[in-house]
Order: structure tokens, then sequence, then C-alpha cells
């Protein structure tokens, strides 16, 4: 797969202005919006706002891999799902991939990796901001406005299956498949979905249906009760039509409720033995 990304002209100008167009540059950048949170460890996300030649503000995406030495490239290389290669160079395959699969996502606009003296691999990738809005942001106003509105939340379900379905048909599974991930962009012609933060994307060789199984469950847990409550069955049911699973594989479905359902059980119970431990 080619390294090269295509930004265009207006953006490559923005990026050079900005020092965004080498590893150098991006490393050295200190503007825009640091967001941080748990478990980011070597990885460093910042929201870059630039004025374009026509002064509309643009907003991208740079995340920053500082990297390790020796230690830290053999677990890569012995890792099943990095493959042996940077983070941001295995974030930029999984854009493709999902764009591959008609999924939509952000586009990659920077690119690059540097290996230092001591085989420190430094590595970095700016994309574009995609439309809309979380699902976890909007989902409990959009309900309160179109959730007694049939047809409305027959196009968002059908919109939310189809962009699960694509990314599963294509082999792939997010890993962190949550309401927080699923961008809404509300338009005429009726709901848009887009999928970021896809950096753990992996195809898997083995175990794929329990991996599916994980993303469904992520995605459940995650969007509002209400929602569940009403439509979550149907999306089920329209999810695994899509898939097939209906008519080739019935007991595949049945098993696909049973793990969600034993999935919540556990973290009922890890949930109380937290608690537990904290009185």
């Amino acid at each position: 797969m080619s390294d090269a990304v295509a930004p265009s002209p207006d953006e490559a100008a923005l990026l050079e202005r900005a020092g965004l167009d080498s590893v150098a540059g991006a490393f050295a950048y200190s503007g825009g919006e640091v967001l941080s949170k748990p478990g980011l460890g070597g990885r460093e996300r910042i929201r870059v706002r630039l004025t374009d030649a026509s002064g509309r503000e643009v907003v991208w995406y740079l995340k920053r891999y500082a990297g390790g030495g020796h230690g830290g490239c053999l677990g890569r290389c012995c890792s099943a799902h990095a493959g042996g290669v940077s983070p941001a160079r295995r974030e930029l395959a999984n854009i493709r991939r999902l764009q591959e699969a008609g999924v939509p996502t952000m586009r990659a606009i920077a690119f690059g990796e540097a290996v230092d003296l001591w085989g420190h691999t430094r590595s970095y990738i700016v994309v574009t901001s995609v439309p809309g809005e979380a699902l976890s942001r909007c989902m409990d106003d959009f309900l309160d406005r179109r959730g007694g509105d049939v047809e409305a939340m027959g196009r968002f379900n059908a919109a939310l299956v189809d962009l699960v379905a694509r990314l599963h048909a294509a082999g792939l599974v997010h890993r962190d498949l949550y309401a927080a991930h699923i961008f809404l962009d509300e338009t005429p012609d009726g709901p848009g979905m887009h999928l970021i933060d896809v950096a753990r994307v992996f195809r898997p060789r083995w175990r794929r249906f329990r991996w599916r199984v994980k993303d469904l469950a992520q995605l459940k847990y995650s969007m509002p009760k209400r929602w569940v409550a009403e439509h979550w069955d149907g999306f089920l049911r329209a999810y695994l039509g899509e898939a097939g699973w209906h008519h080739r594989r019935p007991h595949r479905a049945i098993a696909l409720k049973v793990a969600l359902l034993r999935w919540r059980q556990r973290r009922r119970r890890r949930r109380r033995r937290r608690g537990g431990a904290t009185t």
C-alpha cells in the first residue's frame, strides 16, 4: 500500500504554512488544542484550526506518536495487529481500508515517520474533520426531536446498520465502536454517518464472530437507554439480515444475542466488585 497522501493544492499550502508537511515540523508544532484522555500513552491528539486563502476556517486533527526504542519496536513487530509498522502508518492504512469498503470516514492529508540512530520511531498523521456531531453528544437531542417520527428513525437506524454492516462485511472490526466514534450528519437527503478514531481497526484472522460481537456490544451499551429499549432489536435484526445470518447460519444470530447478554452481565459483575472494593 502506497504511503502517498494527496492533499489538494490549498491543503498542501496550509500544511506547509503550519509546518505540518514534515515529521520535524509536526513534532515542533505548538498551536492547536490538545485533546487528552486516559490511555493515550505516547500518543498526542491536537485539534488544529487554520484559515485558508478564502478566509474559511479549516479544522484538522494532528496525531503524533512518539514511539519507542528497540524494545518498543520488537513489541510492535510481534503484535498480531500492528504488523511491525508505525502507528501513524497503520492508521493511514486503516483509513484507506475503510474508504475501499465504502465506510465514510476522515481523509488523511499528511503522513510521515522517521527513525533516529537509536531506533526510536516518530510518526504523525493529519486527518480532516468529519461532518456532524458524535452520537454520544447529539443522540439525546436527536431523540427528543425525532424519536416520535417513525420515518426519521427508520432512516437513522438504516444508516447506522449500513455503516456497521459495511465495516464487518469488509472483514474489519473497529474495537472501539462506541457512540463517541460515530458522527451523525443531518442533511436534507437524510442522516449521514461517519466513523472516526480508526487507529485500532484491524482484520482478525481468527474468531471473527467474537470480534464483531464485541463491536456490537460496545455500540449497544454506549447508546442512550431509550434508543436501546425502542430500536436495538430492530437494529440487530436488520444487521443480521445484511450479514445473511438469518438464512444461512441462524444459529449465529442466536449466539450473537446470547453473547451480548453475557457481555452485559459480566460488566455488571465487574461494576459490583469495583463498588464493593471502594466501600
